[in-house]
């Protein structure tokens, strides 16, 4: 009986010792109700009302894997004799981060351009055009691939695999979309907003729907053009649609237009919300309602999350990786699954998946963008299928002049153009697609920073003769020829930017992380897909999930 009360004065006393410390770390000197250094209050009417906002978090991004960062030696682990030197090993920091866990799919993608055809269809169809995935990149001088050129995109039996003959250029304006929409959703979902009228995009013959619709919306009016008949292919009609400038100006949500534009006002739904005064207003990014914004993962990032260098118990990770798995060997080992590759790749000259009967990895091209093991971090196929654009421009020379610190070569510093002040707020200007408009100077372009190869820097825009000697020749300037073969002349500009990861057309050393590749932004390739990234806010994310670390 004695043990028995000392046992229950010992659990009192925990008891209290932990709800001392808990009330100690729940209070803070800092907080958002009064001023530290002023003492004036905040949120006070009394006052200038200032306000102080504070516990926004990071928002969980649909489709993506919430990445620790940390510290880790990126580049070269791996030798080939005649690979390129141009990813000298180095250690550096990348802060945590968002990436999707699979690769961007053909179904992501249709769902894109349906939009785009929806909304654009009628009135710009050149950029429905625009975001049209290259099919042509099937094409091969020596091949039979006109099935994928006809169907790869477009057939349900390829839904799920990734997309392909999509530039890098064509990538970072899918990311830009794909903000805008899980933003205007999040809205809706809590009210702050409606749907848009989708309906009212459907383009009219009758003039009595135009006159209603031209009453409804001051200012704006239904364009018309001669189109034939659709009841009567022999003759013409009228076809109204609606006109460009309402679907910029009062139809498509962009978010940085929403939040700093007052010439695009959604209307409100059944909750918007409201000032201290009771107006409804605008959701602000503090509310926490809104995602950061949808992007290529850098190349340090892309690299960091391939290798998912996460840290034992004893705080050590392993170095030394060849691949996003652990070991050194492209097949598994484990007795149920042993001999099966890990990845889609090219085994050998002619092998691209085995014997029949026997398929090793069972894709001749692409895979589904869920095939195979996924790395530490949760991410699929991050190794093979195909290899994905990431953000930065190439150098061979960005290694040597790395930064310690979210390693990134590529920046042009923008800034918004023509901001104004209405009501105490930024206004910013709005360019023709309704987004802000944005300008940069000479000395705001950061990717040719410290580049140090001369070769590249070097003027090659000379004719292989001098004008005096044409001039003796009796030619004129506008015959002069370039050299195409010119040694000095760059074959890399700020346009060229790096893909990572190999794919299914690759041998294995491509599969390695740190290897690295490059092409021009505009160009595209059927081996080449992406998946986007997103940064975060505030603390650093918990490993595998969405809790931030207190």
């Amino acid at each position: 009986m004695h043990n028995f009360i000392n046992m229950k004065q010992v659990g009192k006393i925990v008891l209290v010792a932990l709800a001392v410390l808990l009330a100690a770390c729940s209070t803070r000197e800092l907080n958002t109700k009064t001023s530290n250094t002023t003492g004036w209050n905040y949120f006070d009417e009394k006052t200038t009302n200032f306000e102080a906002l504070n516990d926004v978090g990071n928002v969980n991004p649909v489709g993506m894997v919430a990445i620790q960062g940390g510290t880790f030696t990126m580049g070269e682990n791996d030798e080939f004799v005649t690979a390129p030197r141009n990813n000298s090993r180095r250690s550096l920091t990348v802060s945590s981060f968002y990436m999707d866990k699979y690769e961007v799919s053909n179904l992501n993608w249709r769902e894109y351009i349906h939009w785009m055809e929806v909304v654009f269809g009628p009135v710009a169809p050149e950029l429905v055009a625009k975001a049209m995935p290259d099919t042509t990149v099937w094409r091969e001088e020596m091949a039979y691939n006109e099935p994928y050129e006809l169907y790869y995109f477009r057939h349900p039996a390829f839904s799920f695999y990734p997309v392909v003959g999509i530039s890098w250029e064509q990538a970072m304006d899918y990311c830009a979309w794909r903000t805008d929409r899980v933003n205007e959703l999040a809205l809706i979902k809590s009210g702050n907003i409606q749907y848009p009228p989708f309906a009212e995009l459907q383009p009219t013959y009758e003039d009595e729907i135009r006159n209603e619709w031209e009453e409804a919306h001051p200012g704006y009016y239904m364009d018309d053009k001669e189109v034939t008949n659709p009841e009567d292919p022999t003759t013409t009609t009228t076809m109204y649609t609606v006109p460009f400038d309402y679907i910029r100006d009062q139809f498509i949500f962009n978010t940085e237009k929403y939040l700093y534009s007052t010439d695009y006002n959604p209307e409100f739904g059944k909750k918007p919300k409201t000032d201290l005064y009771g107006n409804d207003r605008k959701v602000n990014r503090a509310d926490g309602l809104l995602v950061v914004g949808y992007r290529l993962p850098t190349e340090a990032e892309w690299e960091f999350a391939a290798f998912a260098p996460i840290a034992t118990e004893d705080g050590l990770t392993i170095e030394g990786k060849v691949y996003p798995w652990q070991g050194y060997h492209p097949r598994r080992l484990e007795k149920d699954h042993r001999g099966q590759f890990q990845a889609n790749f090219v085994r050998g000259r002619g092998d691209m998946m085995g014997t029949s009967g026997a398929l090793n990895d069972h894709y001749v091209t692409t895979a589904p963008v869920d095939e195979y093991e996924p790395n530490d971090f949760g991410l699929y196929n991050m190794a093979g299928n195909v290899n994905e654009w990431v953000l930065d421009v190439y150098r061979e020379t960005t290694s040597q002049v790395t930064s310690e610190y979210n390693s990134f070569r590529g920046n042009i510093c923008k800034k918004p153009v023509n901001i104004t002040m209405e009501g105490g707020r930024e206004v910013y200007a709005i360019d023709s697609l309704g987004r802000v408009k944005t300008e940069w100077a000479s000395e705001d372009d950061k990717r040719d920073w410290k580049d140090g190869d001369f070769a590249s820097l070097i003027d090659t825009d000379f004719p292989l003769d001098t004008v005096a000697a044409l001039n003796l020749l009796g030619e004129s300037e506008g015959s002069i020829k370039k050299d195409p073969t010119d040694i000095l002349a760059p074959r890399i500009t700020k346009n060229t930017r790096v893909y990572k990861g190999g794919s299914w057309k690759d041998r294995v050393y491509w599969l390695n992380p740190t290897t690295r590749r490059f092409l021009e932004q505009d160009q595209a390739s059927s081996t080449i897909g992406f998946r986007c990234a997103m940064s975060t806010v505030g603390n650093q994310i918990e490993n595998g999930s969405t809790t931030l670390k207190k």
